[in-house]
């Protein structure tokens, strides 16, 4: 894997911001985008961390994404809008969608927005946290380009087809899920790329369908879906709630966001908040939160575990963690912020150590 170095996340976050302000995103926005990425690092999905930030500048650059959208809200009924994102950072879009579906929920009990013209947008757990912390239960749907084949299909069709979904807790974490169609993220199988690192068997053909072991052959190639046919109709349901119901591209037709720089991805999300009242006293629900958490903790573990954990409390931990002690960086990803650092004028920080081995 080779060096790795640790950053402050307000470090880490203050270079993504002046690396995309520089790129041509008004500061508001780029610190927007910034923060999410940092978001993902502290939270242990390094694959849609600050990672990221070479791709995104470069779909900037040639003109793919626009870096000032005018993101636009269609009231449709009284618990629906329609955003349209103009072909900017998906980012912005998602959370103007989760805003106005929280807005809905709030006047009717639930709210439905639906996405269009967006482009990639990060860690779907970031609108659910969103959610959360405005007091909703949210699910959030997105499709993406081709990177899944369909179950018995050799070639990418479908998109990884990320799910998010969060419900509040009471004294207890929330629940936070958050998860592709993949066995395993596509971004994850970027970074083993990258890294010249080995994917475990069964998770990946290669552009010819042939089962493979190395990332970049499979990166260029195809994700299996998990669970067989299961996760290739749950990815089907994705695309068609998020593209084809949306009027946003689907069917195959979202663009790659790696090797199709031709036109924008016209991307789409939707994006549900369900107040947790509807059908008793908050208290009460959050009462039964704390009691299903509770029941959890204390059922008999399998064999070698130590400890039940409910979605989203590895991840919670893991920003504990990385707050205190910093954001783990390889050394690829470090050569690549630096170059983007001296291309956009950045200030690239100091490691809070010598780096770690």
């Amino acid at each position: 894997m080779g060096q790795i170095s640790a950053f402050s996340c307000t470090d880490l976050q203050a270079l993504a911001g002046q690396i995309l302000s520089g790129a041509g995103l008004p500061p508001e926005h780029a610190d927007i985008v910034a923060r999410d990425l940092v978001h993902a690092n502290l939270r242990g999905l390094d694959s849609h961390g600050v990672s990221r930030l070479p791709m995104y500048v470069e779909r900037l650059r040639r003109g793919v994404v626009n870096p000032r959208p005018d993101v636009t809200i269609d009231t449709r009924t009284s618990a629906v809008s329609l955003v349209d994102g103009d072909d900017g950072m998906g980012f912005i879009a998602a959370h103007v969608a989760m805003d106005e579906a929280t807005r809905l929920a709030g006047d009717c009990g639930i709210g439905l927005v639906g996405v269009r013209r967006s482009t990639h947008f990060g860690m779907g757990a970031l609108y659910a946290l969103q959610a959360i912390e405005a007091g909703f239960v949210s699910l959030v749907f997105t499709n993406s380009s081709p990177a899944l084949a369909m179950h018995g299909g050799r070639t990418a069709f479908l998109g990884a087809a990320p799910l998010a979904a969060g419900i509040p807790g009471g004294k207890h974490p929330p629940y936070v899920m958050d998860m592709s169609m993949t066995v395993i993220a596509r971004g994850k199988i970027r970074l083993a790329a990258m890294r010249g690192e080995p994917i475990a068997e069964g998770l990946a053909l290669d552009a010819d369908g042939r089962p493979t072991t190395n990332a970049a052959d499979a990166f260029e190639g195809v994700c299996l879906p998990f669970g067989g046919v299961k996760g290739s109709v749950l990815a089907t349901l994705m695309d068609l709630m998020s593209g084809a119901l949306t009027g946003a591209n689907f069917g195959g037709d979202v663009k790659s966001l790696y090797f199709d720089h031709s036109e924008p991805q016209n991307l789409g999300h939707l994006f549900f908040a369900i107040r947790p009242d509807l059908f008793m006293a908050l208290e009460d629900f959050e009462g039964r939160m704390d009691c299903f958490y509770e029941r959890i903790k204390a059922l008999p573990r399998a064999a070698g575990c130590d400890e039940i954990l409910l979605p989203g409390e590895p991840e919670q931990r893991c920003h504990a963690q990385r707050e205190k002690d910093g954001i783990p960086v390889t050394d690829n990803v470090v050569a690549d912020l630096k170059k983007l650092a001296s291309e956009t004028g950045a200030s690239f920080p100091q490691q809070t150590d010598g780096g770690l081995a």
